[in-house]
Protein backbone atom coordinates (compact mmCIF):
# COMPACT_ATOMS: atom_id res chain seq x y z
CA UNK A 1 0.00 0.00 0.00
CA UNK A 2 2.94 1.93 0.70
CA UNK A 3 4.65 1.86 -2.78
CA UNK A 4 1.06 2.08 -4.35
CA UNK A 5 0.80 5.43 -2.31
CA UNK A 6 4.56 6.59 -3.48
CA UNK A 7 3.65 6.04 -7.28
CA UNK A 8 0.85 7.98 -6.99
CA UNK A 9 2.33 10.92 -5.40
CA UNK A 10 5.33 10.81 -8.18
CA UNK A 11 3.25 10.50 -10.44
CA UNK A 12 1.25 13.73 -9.70
CA UNK A 13 4.51 15.35 -9.13
CA UNK A 14 5.65 14.41 -12.63
CA UNK A 15 2.47 15.47 -14.58
CA UNK A 16 2.60 18.89 -12.87
CA UNK A 17 6.26 19.83 -13.83
CA UNK A 18 4.75 18.29 -17.57
CA UNK A 19 2.47 21.25 -17.39
CA UNK A 20 5.41 23.78 -16.21
CA UNK A 21 3.89 23.94 -12.87
CA UNK A 22 4.84 23.27 -9.41
CA UNK A 23 3.87 22.97 -5.99
CA UNK A 24 5.63 22.77 -3.03
CA UNK A 25 5.01 19.05 -1.36
CA UNK A 26 4.58 19.50 2.50
CA UNK A 27 3.33 17.40 4.92
CA UNK A 28 -0.07 18.70 6.45
CA UNK A 29 0.37 19.15 10.32
CA UNK A 30 -0.96 16.64 12.55
CA UNK A 31 -1.84 19.01 15.01
CA UNK A 32 -3.72 22.25 15.05
CA UNK A 33 -1.93 24.83 13.36
CA UNK A 34 -0.53 27.57 14.84
CA UNK A 35 -1.44 30.82 13.94
CA UNK A 36 0.64 34.00 12.53
CA UNK A 37 -0.91 35.94 15.60
CA UNK A 38 0.18 33.23 18.11
CA UNK A 39 3.72 33.26 16.67
CA UNK A 40 4.32 36.22 16.99
CA UNK A 41 2.92 37.32 20.37
CA UNK A 42 4.38 34.29 21.51
CA UNK A 43 8.19 35.51 20.29
CA UNK A 44 7.53 39.37 20.64
CA UNK A 45 10.14 39.52 23.33
CA UNK A 46 12.26 36.53 22.25
CA UNK A 47 16.11 36.84 20.60
CA UNK A 48 16.72 35.70 17.22
CA UNK A 49 18.10 32.00 18.46
CA UNK A 50 14.65 31.27 19.91
CA UNK A 51 12.65 32.79 17.19
CA UNK A 52 14.13 30.77 14.26
CA UNK A 53 14.09 27.44 16.24
CA UNK A 54 10.17 27.57 16.80
CA UNK A 55 9.83 29.41 12.81
CA UNK A 56 12.01 26.53 12.20
CA UNK A 57 9.90 23.92 13.48
CA UNK A 58 6.60 25.44 12.40
CA UNK A 59 7.45 26.08 8.64
CA UNK A 60 8.73 22.54 8.60
CA UNK A 61 5.97 20.99 10.44
CA UNK A 62 4.41 22.53 7.73
CA UNK A 63 2.53 25.29 9.28
CA UNK A 64 2.21 27.60 6.08
CA UNK A 65 -0.40 28.99 4.44
CA UNK A 66 -2.21 27.32 0.77
CA UNK A 67 -1.21 30.02 -1.13
CA UNK A 68 2.21 30.09 -0.32
CA UNK A 69 3.03 26.56 -2.41
CA UNK A 70 1.96 27.25 -5.67
CA UNK A 71 5.71 28.16 -6.84
CA UNK A 72 5.60 30.42 -10.19
CA UNK A 73 7.71 29.76 -13.69
CA UNK A 74 10.50 32.68 -13.99
CA UNK A 75 11.60 32.63 -17.75
CA UNK A 76 15.07 33.97 -18.54
CA UNK A 77 17.56 33.45 -21.40
CA UNK A 78 21.11 34.43 -22.44
CA UNK A 79 23.53 34.44 -25.68
CA UNK A 80 26.15 31.93 -25.95
CA UNK A 81 29.05 34.08 -26.68
CA UNK A 82 30.20 30.70 -28.45
CA UNK A 83 27.72 30.21 -31.11
CA UNK A 84 25.49 33.59 -31.12
CA UNK A 85 22.22 31.04 -29.78
CA UNK A 86 20.01 32.02 -27.30
CA UNK A 87 19.42 30.09 -24.68
CA UNK A 88 16.33 29.66 -22.91
CA UNK A 89 15.71 28.51 -19.39
CA UNK A 90 12.50 29.03 -16.87
CA UNK A 91 12.83 27.79 -12.97
CA UNK A 92 10.18 28.25 -10.14
CA UNK A 93 9.86 30.41 -7.13
CA UNK A 94 7.50 30.96 -4.27
CA UNK A 95 5.25 33.53 -4.73
CA UNK A 96 6.41 35.76 -1.62
CA UNK A 97 8.56 35.41 1.31
CA UNK A 98 8.56 32.23 3.68
CA UNK A 99 6.02 32.67 5.58
CA UNK A 100 4.08 31.29 8.39
CA UNK A 101 0.68 30.45 9.45
CA UNK A 102 -3.02 29.16 8.60
CA UNK A 103 -5.09 30.52 5.46
CA UNK A 104 -6.73 32.97 7.52
CA UNK A 105 -3.65 34.41 9.83
CA UNK A 106 -0.37 34.32 8.47
CA UNK A 107 2.42 36.50 8.29
CA UNK A 108 5.98 36.55 6.51
CA UNK A 109 8.78 36.10 8.98
CA UNK A 110 12.44 36.98 8.20
CA UNK A 111 14.97 34.38 9.70
CA UNK A 112 18.90 34.22 9.30
CA UNK A 113 20.63 32.78 6.07
CA UNK A 114 21.14 29.53 8.39
CA UNK A 115 17.12 29.19 9.10
CA UNK A 116 16.72 29.72 5.24
CA UNK A 117 19.40 27.17 4.22
CA UNK A 118 17.80 24.23 6.71
CA UNK A 119 14.54 25.01 4.49
CA UNK A 120 15.55 25.45 1.63
CA UNK A 121 17.60 21.81 1.83
CA UNK A 122 14.16 20.12 3.43
CA UNK A 123 11.79 21.54 0.34
CA UNK A 124 14.52 20.44 -2.04
CA UNK A 125 14.60 24.26 -3.13
CA UNK A 126 17.61 26.75 -2.82
CA UNK A 127 18.19 30.56 -2.17
CA UNK A 128 18.44 33.04 -5.27
CA UNK A 129 20.82 35.04 -6.56
CA UNK A 130 21.20 38.98 -6.93
CA UNK A 131 20.24 38.64 -10.95
CA UNK A 132 17.45 35.82 -10.10
CA UNK A 133 16.31 38.98 -7.72
CA UNK A 134 15.91 41.23 -10.18
CA UNK A 135 14.45 38.93 -12.70
CA UNK A 136 11.58 38.03 -10.04
CA UNK A 137 10.55 41.72 -9.78
CA UNK A 138 11.38 42.14 -13.40
CA UNK A 139 8.21 39.23 -13.90
CA UNK A 140 6.48 39.97 -10.74
CA UNK A 141 2.72 40.84 -10.97
CA UNK A 142 2.22 42.89 -7.41
CA UNK A 143 5.25 45.41 -7.05
CA UNK A 144 5.12 47.56 -4.00
CA UNK A 145 7.18 50.55 -2.74
CA UNK A 146 9.63 49.74 -0.04
CA UNK A 147 8.38 51.34 3.21
CA UNK A 148 11.62 51.82 6.06
CA UNK A 149 11.06 51.26 9.13
CA UNK A 150 13.71 53.21 11.42
CA UNK A 151 13.41 51.51 15.26
CA UNK A 152 14.19 48.27 16.86
CA UNK A 153 14.56 47.25 13.38
CA UNK A 154 15.82 43.49 14.35
CA UNK A 155 12.61 43.03 17.17
CA UNK A 156 9.67 40.56 16.20
CA UNK A 157 6.95 43.11 17.05
CA UNK A 158 8.82 45.67 14.18
CA UNK A 159 8.49 42.32 11.78
CA UNK A 160 5.04 41.76 12.55
CA UNK A 161 4.29 45.37 12.29
CA UNK A 162 6.05 45.49 9.03
CA UNK A 163 3.90 42.38 7.84
CA UNK A 164 0.74 44.33 8.29
CA UNK A 165 1.93 47.47 6.45
CA UNK A 166 3.00 45.67 3.45
CA UNK A 167 -0.80 43.40 3.55
CA UNK A 168 -2.28 47.05 4.06
CA UNK A 169 -0.42 48.10 0.94
CA UNK A 170 -1.20 44.94 -1.13
CA UNK A 171 -5.24 45.40 -1.05
CA UNK A 172 -5.67 41.53 -0.98
CA UNK A 173 -3.98 41.73 -4.75
CA UNK A 174 -2.82 38.32 -5.60
CA UNK A 175 -0.01 36.97 -7.69
CA UNK A 176 3.80 36.70 -7.29
CA UNK A 177 5.31 39.90 -5.59
CA UNK A 178 8.11 41.39 -4.83
CA UNK A 179 9.85 45.09 -3.71
CA UNK A 180 8.90 44.18 -0.25
CA UNK A 181 11.81 42.54 1.15
CA UNK A 182 15.70 42.44 0.76
CA UNK A 183 16.55 38.82 -0.20
CA UNK A 184 18.89 37.05 1.01
CA UNK A 185 21.08 35.29 -1.76
CA UNK A 186 23.79 33.50 -2.77
CA UNK A 187 27.09 34.97 -3.42
CA UNK A 188 30.43 34.38 -4.29
CA UNK A 189 31.68 37.09 -2.37
CA UNK A 190 30.74 35.39 0.73
CA UNK A 191 33.41 32.89 0.95
CA UNK A 192 35.53 35.45 -0.02
CA UNK A 193 34.74 38.06 2.19
CA UNK A 194 37.61 38.80 4.88
CA UNK A 195 35.52 37.86 7.88
CA UNK A 196 34.07 34.53 8.62
CA UNK A 197 30.33 33.88 9.64
CA UNK A 198 28.66 36.59 6.54
CA UNK A 199 25.38 36.80 4.88
CA UNK A 200 24.76 38.25 1.74
CA UNK A 201 21.46 40.58 0.96
CA UNK A 202 20.10 42.30 -2.12
CA UNK A 203 16.81 44.18 -3.25
CA UNK A 204 14.42 45.65 -2.01
CA UNK A 205 13.67 47.32 -5.44
CA UNK A 206 11.65 50.70 -5.61
CA UNK A 207 8.98 51.57 -8.47
CA UNK A 208 11.46 52.73 -10.88
CA UNK A 209 13.22 49.01 -10.85
CA UNK A 210 15.92 50.47 -8.76
CA UNK A 211 16.94 48.45 -5.67
CA UNK A 212 17.42 50.17 -2.33
CA UNK A 213 20.08 47.59 -0.75
CA UNK A 214 22.50 46.63 -3.54
CA UNK A 215 24.67 43.49 -3.16
CA UNK A 216 26.27 43.86 0.71
CA UNK A 217 28.25 40.98 2.46
CA UNK A 218 28.90 43.32 5.66
CA UNK A 219 26.11 42.08 8.18
CA UNK A 220 27.28 39.11 10.33
CA UNK A 221 25.04 36.06 9.48
CA UNK A 222 22.96 36.02 12.76
CA UNK A 223 21.94 39.39 12.24
CA UNK A 224 18.26 39.72 11.01
CA UNK A 225 15.76 42.32 10.69
CA UNK A 226 12.10 43.34 9.53
CA UNK A 227 13.79 43.82 5.94
CA UNK A 228 14.70 40.81 5.15
CA UNK A 229 12.58 37.70 3.69
CA UNK A 230 13.66 34.34 2.19
CA UNK A 231 12.76 33.57 -1.15
CA UNK A 232 12.60 29.65 -2.06
CA UNK A 233 13.51 28.47 -5.55
CA UNK A 234 13.09 25.22 -6.78
CA UNK A 235 16.34 23.72 -7.69
CA UNK A 236 15.79 22.09 -10.83
CA UNK A 237 16.09 24.35 -13.45
CA UNK A 238 14.73 23.81 -17.52
CA UNK A 239 17.39 24.62 -20.07
CA UNK A 240 16.22 24.80 -23.14
CA UNK A 241 13.83 21.78 -22.33
CA UNK A 242 16.55 19.65 -20.76
CA UNK A 243 16.12 19.58 -16.03
CA UNK A 244 19.22 20.50 -14.53
CA UNK A 245 20.13 21.07 -10.88
CA UNK A 246 20.97 24.75 -10.09
CA UNK A 247 24.47 23.73 -8.76
CA UNK A 248 25.06 22.18 -12.31
CA UNK A 249 24.29 25.35 -14.23
CA UNK A 250 26.09 27.83 -11.82
CA UNK A 251 29.02 25.55 -12.26
CA UNK A 252 28.57 26.19 -15.90
CA UNK A 253 30.72 28.39 -17.77
CA UNK A 254 28.32 29.01 -20.79
CA UNK A 255 25.13 28.20 -18.85
CA UNK A 256 26.24 30.67 -15.06
CA UNK A 257 24.63 33.67 -16.66
CA UNK A 258 21.46 32.08 -16.68
CA UNK A 259 21.16 32.48 -12.48
CA UNK A 260 24.04 34.76 -11.95
CA UNK A 261 25.38 38.30 -13.01
CA UNK A 262 28.56 37.88 -10.57
CA UNK A 263 32.12 37.36 -11.91
CA UNK A 264 32.50 34.34 -9.28
CA UNK A 265 29.02 32.50 -9.67
CA UNK A 266 30.09 29.79 -7.41
CA UNK A 267 27.18 28.88 -5.26
CA UNK A 268 26.99 29.32 -1.48
CA UNK A 269 25.87 27.52 1.32
CA UNK A 270 25.05 29.01 4.87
Amino acid sequence: MKHFLLIILLLGFNFSQAQHKFRLHVVEPSTERTSATSFYKTVAAWKWQQRDSLALREILSGNMPSFYKKFVRINTSIIDSATGNEIHAFYFVAPDYVSIGTNNDWARIPLTPMAAQIIADSFHCFLPTRKMVNDIYQQAVVKLEPVPMYAFRDSSVTMWQHHLIVEGQRKLRKGLIAGIKKDVVLSGQVSRYPKPNHEAIYGWHKLDGKPIQPLYIGHINWWVDYSHGIRLVYKTIWVDGKKMDYTEVLSNPTLKGLLCDELFCDFYRY
